[in-house]
């Protein structure tokens, strides 16, 4: 694992200061959990997933109205904060998409591909967040307690549901060696362990 030149403290200062909404912070709250449980899966080191996970949106609030920013004052924002090219890159990563699925994003990106395991895991991991809090959200409690995987799998072939939560990108979970099934397993759990942080 190549360094990423920011601590967990740190992490979380920088999240302190630039997430300013509950459910962005709610979000990057749970990739974090979702990257843990995927680092602890391949054993890969967890602490480091984790702070990917955790500042993968760092920019978000700055970008949210002109999202062919976002990613890019990620950049500028870790750089000052001493993040390292891999740290910064691996995050950019969960940005690239095909020009054929209505990219939004930075023009910069077009053609770029996701390469290695955690970039996989990170775009993947913090895309089924979102399909995971809204089944949670239609349960009659509304606790992550009441969702069970077989849910998640029925809720991600129905496109109506959630239907923002692009399902090309968390089937790349495949490209990490797991079934869908297996990825939902350790997703749900991981975003469970969250549930009083998050209020659900």
């Amino acid at each position: 694992m190549e360094e990423l030149g920011i601590n967990y403290q740190q992490a979380k200062d920088l999240v302190a200061k630039y997430i300013t909404d509950d459910i962005t912070r709610y979000h990057c709250w749970e990739s974090e959990a979702v990257m843990r449980g995927l680092a602890k899966h391949f054993g890969e080191d967890e602490e480091a997933w984790g702070i990917i996970g955790l500042l993968h949106d760092i920019d978000w609030c700055l970008t949210k109205d002109d999202t062919s920013q976002h990613c890019l004052k990620t950049a500028e924002i870790l750089k000052s904060a001493g993040g390292t090219d891999f740290l910064i890159e691996t995050i950019q990563s969960h940005g690239y998409e095909l020009e054929d699925h209505g990219f939004v994003g930075p023009k910069e990106f077009l053609g770029k591909k996701r390469t290695s395991r955690i970039q996989y895991a990170l775009a993947a991991g913090e895309t089924i967040t979102g399909l995971i809090v809204a089944s949670a959200l239609v349960q009659p409690d509304k606790k992550l307690a009441s969702v069970g995987v077989a849910s998640v799998l029925k809720k991600f072939k129905n496109k109506a549901f959630a239907k923002n939560c692009r399902r090309e990108i968390i089937i790349e979970c495949v490209k990490l060696g797991l079934s869908l099934e297996e990825f939902v397993t350790i997703a749900l759990t991981s975003i469970q362990s969250k549930s009083k942080e998050i209020g659900l």
